[in-house]
Formats: C-alpha cells, sequence, structure tokens
C-alpha cells in the first residue's frame, strides 16, 4: 500500500512505504528508467548515445540471499532523486523524493487567458519603390485594440499579446488637432514629413483626414437596434451588467426623434423590445435591466433577427444601424467567423450599418469581431470599463454613429528618386491590391462625423548615388521615371471615397514635397502619434523598434504637450505601466 503527502505549489513530497527488497529494486530501477527518459537518452533518441544513462534493456528479477547483510543503495551523484536505504526484508521502506511542478512554473510565467483568440498579424516590411512605387489601404477607425491593451496592463498587470496589439487602432484611439475641411469634399488631408524619432537616418510621413463635423441637433434621426448576447458566458460583472450600464449612456444621449428596439439571443434569438420611441425612456430602461445571462450561444439567428428589424423599421433620410455587445464566443447556429462574415456581407447591402461593442476576458474572440465589423460597414470597439463606454457612446457619439462617407481608400504613389523603400506601420489587415483603389466595387472602410484618421510611413530616403533599382533586370520590359520624379515630390497622396447615398466613387490628388525638419521641429500633432506608434511598436515586440524605450516615448508625449484630455493622461499612465512590467 501506498501513502503520497501533497506540498503545491513548489514541490511534490511523495512517500511510497514498500514491503520488501524486490519491490524496492523495482521502484528503484523505474525511477533511474524515467530520469533518463525525461533528459532524451532512449533507443529511439538521435545523436550521440554514449553517456551514463543510454538505454539497455532491464536486468533479470533481484533474488535476494536470506544471508546477506542489509546492503545499501544510493543513487548516482547530481541527481535529484534522494539516497535510499535499504532494509531486511518484510520492514517497511519509506522513500522521499522531491518532483519539480511544471505546470505551477508555466502558470506563474505565464499569464491565463482562457479561450481569448487573436488572428495573427504580420507586421509590414520594407518594400522597394521600384518594384511597388504604389501602396493602397483602406482606412480604418475602429479602436478596440487600444482599450483592449490597457485591459491587459492595467487588469492582469502583464504585457498583451503581440497579435492583440494593432497599431492603427492605438494610433486613431486618440483624436488629432487637424482642421476642418473646406470645399464640396467633407474631408482635409493633412501630411508632415519629419526625421525618424526610432532611426534617425529615416524619416516619417504623417498622414490625416479630418472629417467635416455635422450640428448633432440638424442631423437625421436614427433608427437602431440593440442586438445583446445574454447567453451563460455573458454572466459575468464586466460583462452582461457593464452592457446595461454603457446602453443606458447612450440611451440617455439619444433625441426624441430616435427609436430604439432590442433583440437579445442566447441558446435562440428572441425580441424583447419593438421600435420604440427614445423619448419613452421608461420603457427601454425596463427591457434593457430585464435582461438576464444564461444558456448557449446563438449569434448568427441573433444578427438575422436584428437585421430584419432594422429593415422593418428603416429611415430612407436617417441612420439604420445594428448595435451589438458580445464577447464574440459564438457556439451554435451559424457560428463560424467565414459563414458570419459572409453573412455580414449580404446584409450590409441594405445601408444598414453596424457597431460592434467588445466586453469581458478569458472567453473574448477578438479576432471574429474585428473580421464582423468590417464586412459589415461598421465599426469596433472594446468596452473593458464604464469611463471607456462614456467616450464611445457619449463624447462621440456623433462620429461613432453617423457616416458621412463610404469606402474610404488611400493610394500613394511614391518617388523612386527620393523614396528607396517604405513600410506602413499597422494596417495589416486593411491592405488592398493596387487595382482595388479604382475598383467600386471593392469595400474599403467608413468615416464618421468629425472622426480623425491617421496613418504613420516610416521611409528609407533614396542615396544621391542610387537612380536605380536594385533587384536583377527584366527581360522584356524596363522600369523608367518621368521628368516629375526630378523635382522635389516624395509622393502623390491620393483618396477615394462614396457619398452618402451614391455608388460612385469621387477621387482626391494632393502631393507631398520633401522635407528636412528634424524630429524636434516637427508639429504635436506628428510628434503625439509617433509616441503612440512606439508604443505598439513596442508591445508588439517589433524588429523594427530598434532601441526604442517607454521612457522615449514619455518624453516625446511630454514636449509635444497635447491639450491635457482623459485620453492623453490615460496614455501616459500606460506608458509608466508597460515600462515597469517590461523592466524597462
Amino acid at each position: 500500500m501506498s501513502k503520497v503527502n501533497v506540498n503545491r505549489p513548489n514541490q511534490l513530497k511523495n512517500v511510497i512505504r514498500l514491503k520488501n527488497v524486490s519491490g524496492l529494486l523495482f521502484v528503484l530501477f523505474i525511477m533511474l528508467f524515467s530520469g533518463c527518459h525525461e533528459k532524451g537518452y532512449n533507443s529511439n533518441s538521435q545523436g550521440d548515445q554514449s553517456n551514463d544513462y543510454a538505454y539497455a534493456p532491464p536486468p533479470p528479477p533481484y533474488q535476494p540471499d536470506p544471508n546477506d547483510p542489509p546492503a545499501e543503495i544510493k543513487m548516482p551523484k547530481n541527481e535529484s532523486h534522494p539516497e535510499i536505504k535499504a532494509v531486511p526484508d518484510g520492514e517497511d521502506v519509506e522513500i522521499a523524493f522531491d518532483i519539480e511542478v511544471e505546470e505551477d512554473i508555466t502558470e506563474e510565467q505565464t499569464p491565463n487567458f482562457g479561450t481569448e483568440e487573436y488572428d495573427r498579424i504580420y507586421e509590414n516590411e520594407f518594400v522597394a519603390t521600384w518594384d511597388h512605387p504604389l501602396s493602397t489601404f483602406s482606412i480604418d477607425v475602429d479602436n478596440a485594440s487600444y482599450s483592449n491593451v490597457r485591459r491587459f496592463l492595467t487588469q492582469y498587470h502583464e504585457l498583451p499579446p503581440p497579435d492583440a496589439v494593432r497599431i492603427e487602432e492605438l494610433i486613431n484611439y486618440f483624436s488629432y488637432d487637424y482642421p476642418q475641411p473646406q470645399g464640396k469634399h467633407p474631408f482635409a488631408l493633412v501630411t508632415e514629413v519629419a526625421q525618424c524619432p526610432w532611426n534617425p537616418e529615416h524619416q516619417l510621413l504623417h498622414l490625416g483626414i479630418q472629417g467635416k463635423s455635422l450640428d448633432y441637433e440638424q442631423l437625421s434621426p436614427s433608427n437602431l437596434v440593440f442586438l445583446v448576447d445574454v447567453s451563460g458566458s455573458m454572466d459575468e460583472p464586466n460583462k452582461l451588467p457593464l452592457v446595461q450600464k454603457s446602453l443606458r449612456l447612450l440611451i440617455n444621449a439619444l433625441r426624441p426623434t430616435d427609436r430604439v428596439a432590442m433583440v437579445v439571443y442566447a441558446g435562440a434569438a428572441g425580441l424583447v423590445l419593438p421600435s420604440t420611441p427614445a423619448s419613452d425612456k421608461a420603457t427601454i430602461f425596463k427591457a434593457l435591466d430585464n435582461l438576464k445571462a444564461g444558456g448557449s450561444t446563438a449569434g448568427g439567428a441573433g444578427i438575422q433577427l436584428a437585421y430584419q428589424i432594422a429593415k422593418e423599421n428603416f429611415m430612407a433620410e436617417g441612420n439604420t444601424r445594428v448595435i451589438l455587445a458580445t464577447d464574440g464566443d459564438f457556439n451554435i447556429g451559424t457560428s463560424s467567423t467565414g459563414d458570419l462574415v459572409r453573412m455580414i456581407e449580404e446584409k450590409r447591402k441594405q445601408d444598414i450599418y453596424l457597431t460592434i461593442c467588445g466586453f469581458g476576458m478569458g472567453n473574448y474572440k477578438d479576432g471574429r469581431m474585428e473580421q464582423i465589423s468590417n464586412a459589415g460597414n461598421g465599426n469596433y470597439f472594446y468596452i473593458d470599463h464604464i469611463q471607456e463606454a462614456e467616450k464611445v457612446f457619449v463624447r462621440e457619439l456623433r462620429a461613432n454613429l453617423f457616416t458621412i462617407a463610404k469606402d474610404v481608400k488611400i493610394q500613394l504613389e511614391f518617388n523612386p528618386q527620393q523614396v528607396q523603400s517604405y513600410r506602413l506601420i499597422g494596417y495589416e489587415n486593411c491592405l488592398l491590391a493596387r487595382e482595388d483603389f479604382d475598383d467600386d466595387l471593392k469595400d474599403a472602410g467608413e468615416l464618421g462625423a468629425g472622426h480623425t484618421v491617421t496613418a504613420l510611413y516610416e521611409i528609407i530616403p533614396t542615396p544621391p548615388e542610387q537612380e536605380a533599382s536594385t533587384a536583377a533586370p527584366l527581360r522584356y520590359q524596363q522600369s523608367i521615371t518621368t521628368a516629375r520624379a526630378n523635382a522635389n515630390e516624395m509622393l502623390t497622396f491620393k483618396l477615394r471615397y462614396k457619398p452618402i447615398g451614391s455608388e460612385r466613387s469621387l477621387l482626391i490628388e494632393q502631393p507631398v514635397t520633401t522635407s528636412n525638419n528634424t524630429f524636434d521641429e516637427a508639429s504635436a500633432n506628428f510628434r503625439l502619434s509617433a509616441a503612440v506608434a512606439g508604443f505598439g511598436l513596442l508591445l508588439r515586440r517589433s524588429q523594427y523598434s530598434d532601441t526604442l524605450t517607454f521612457g522615449q516615448l514619455e518624453g516625446w508625449l511630454n514636449q509635444a504637450q497635447p491639450a491635457y484630455n482623459s485620453d492623453w493622461q490615460d496614455f501616459e499612465q500606460l506608458l509608466q505601466t508597460a515600462s515597469l512590467l517590461s523592466n524597462q
């Protein structure tokens, strides 16, 4: 009979009682063989096997002689096993040995993020201008990654997984001081070139887009459908209860002319509130407060019903939008990401927009929700606390709910005489083929009223002695430059968008000239966006972060002296937290 005493988390103390010496030797052999096997020394191992622990067939069972005196048996030195002394047959033997518990060590070193899912991000690399003069991508106004990163730093007290960090969403979490548009287009384009702060031999290109602000009181009414996940996975304080508090903020910010319906889904989907005037807050709040979590998650059925209700109350001259609040853990019905994306792509043809708000931790499905929002002419936020809900649903309500332009695409044409190679920082999930820019059937991002969009490129200037491609020459064609390449134009900035109600895009085009400005001479917008981009590079453990430190980023932030609203104050605190966690 054996007895085992367990003391966690560091070691296990095991006590085994044996009735005879034969059993003792058998256990001793098993321990030796197990130790050798764990070290990889066995008959099937490859490489050098000439060592003291090479595998050998077991010896024949030992038959003790009753006349033999007690023998002392010792394990090989430098092993973790204890010394064992043999005793005469028939007496109990107590063996105590220590076993390291690797799973406990692993738990201490690696945080448990449960079943959270993040799509793999392959960081953009430098591209040679002679070979690829065009860079094309869709705008992205999502900012879920920033608040999710904040959760890891402030609640888990860990650096986030690299794939949870989408640098463009970190940059676009903040509003920059761009001028309001003038003229027929609802955009103002801003460009600036200066020294790259983390690699002084390179340059940084800052692109900004300012959407036209609208008078909220003059805006068309909204037809909103709240689609709320009430499955069992939402039964946590930072999930359904936070959803209810967040939607209360939105309801209080709506106008009497707006309307609200509410659909829920768990094992099945159901309508808990038909379309109701926003002025009837008592009825809306009652339906919201009565929500309880439980059951499985039929997300696909809920999306189908929400779009049906939105279509039944569609406002031709208004803003019709589905607002989905979930942790993204769909598990019955239409639940695969691909099927959900295809469903949403069909629904967007009805001019119904989609906003996704993610909640909770442990089983959070970030990649799925980002793909669904991109497919649904929508935007995507992560609500980690009530202050973030106030930012999304109150402070930035107009920008997040009212779209002023559809399918907004950017294309840059770089001048090889000025730019040897370039790298788009972030936007890996938004890249488009060069021909997609002029294709009005190709979907792209939407821009809300008063929204800003910012993108950064790291640029390697062309050395004076290099004026041609360094790639091997082609047999059937040759790259040549036009007379304009000899000017001081670095690139041409082109933007396409569709006005609301139109399926035909319009083009804006603007050249960008070279600059020798140092980083210290750059604008506050430039330095602030560079600080946020650097934050993302460090969190992603990017190969392009060079010798960058969190302390440097904090210095850039202080030098830029932004208007210190709560967002920039929050960013400064995150820089300090990340610095401590990374031991910088």
